[in-house]
């Protein structure tokens, strides 16, 4: 049930912005999103904790538009944000929700994630309230880790 709602309220996101009436988010001056305690080039084991810190913003849940806040995504196995998205520099488009982009849309700072054996790349990207990226994006770098 709670996945049928994620990908009703994400469909209805896409809708508004598709219709022209999205607009991004201005970030705050010195916002960074980043992880803690995992680093590039890391040998894990799974089930992998990944939690997600923030400078410079709040979190707010996904639909919730209070300045200067947003919400974390987790970017797995998936070109870098900005690769050959959209065709454009301007990102007034939602990221999708799938099984390389994950919403933390209720506020939440991390999770533990079962992954497979081998190499696998992760960025954080931040979100406005329509899960939009902010003006200039919030995102981490990319970052490979190895599961053992």
């Amino acid at each position: 049930m709670k996945r049928v709602l994620a990908v009703a309220a994400a469909l209805a996101v896409m809708t508004l912005a598709q219709s022209g009436n999205a607009t991004q988010t201005p970030a705050p001056d010195g916002a960074e999103v980043y992880f803690v305690g995992l680093e590039h080039g890391a040998t894990v084991s799974s089930p992998v904790t990944v939690v997600f810190g923030l400078r410079g913003m709040g979190v707010a849940p996904a639909g919730v538009e209070h300045q200067g806040t947003g919400h974390h995504h987790l970017l797995i196995n998936r070109p870098p944000l900005g690769e050959g998205e959209f065709g454009a520099d301007e990102w007034v488009y939602p990221l999708p929700a799938d099984e390389n982009h994950l919403h933390f849309g209720g506020g939440q700072t991390e999770i533990t994630l079962d992954l497979p054996s081998g190499t696998h790349t992760l960025q954080l990207v931040v979100g406005d309230h329509n899960h939009i990226p902010h003006d200039p994006p919030i995102m981490s770098d990319v970052i490979t880790i190895t599961v053992e």
